[in-house]
């Protein structure tokens, strides 16, 4: 089981890290919404190999079967190395590339009149929030694909 999650894990942390990274970094000009947009499927692509993950344990590693709690902890295991991999991009970026990110949105929010959606943000704090909803989202996508793929001998 450890082999299977440091592989897929691997894999959709990488893939994470360089969709997330690459979109921010070249997508500038694109507006907030798009770029919102882009975040999401960067994360779904990259929380993808949950699914092949599971159903390669089940038939490669575990003679076919696999229970629901297991194909869980693989799928949430393997989110935790995504969302460090997309966590460390966000990072890089409103820290490193580009640091004015937060200032730059949190005026967006308030020229729009959403100045009550505005809080202190951090490149630090705003990695881990990243971190946390990919492991939401990945959890929610490993129970998806537990019940899919479960199978009991």
């Amino acid at each position: 089981m450890k082999t299977t999650i440091i592989k897929y894990g691997i894999f959709g942390c990488f893939t994470g890290f360089v969709i997330f990274l690459s979109h921010l970094t070249f997508a500038k000009h694109l507006s907030y919404d798009i770029l919102e947009i882009l975040g999401y499927v960067s994360i779904f692509l990259s929380l993808s190999f949950i699914y092949f993950a599971i159903k390669h344990y089940r038939d490669n590693v575990n003679e076919g079967v696999i229970s629901l709690g297991k194909a869980i902890l693989i799928g949430t295991l393997i989110s935790l190395l995504v969302g460090i991999g997309i966590g460390v991009a966000d990072f890089i970026y409103t820290q490193f590339l580009n640091p004015h990110f937060y200032a730059d949105y949190t005026q967006k929010l308030i020229d729009e009149g959403r100045g009550d959606e505005v809080f202190e943000m951090t490149s630090l704090l705003g990695a881990l929030l990243m971190v946390a909803l990919v492991l939401v989202i990945g959890f929610i996508i490993s129970l998806l694909s537990a019940l899919i793929l479960q199978r009991h001998k």
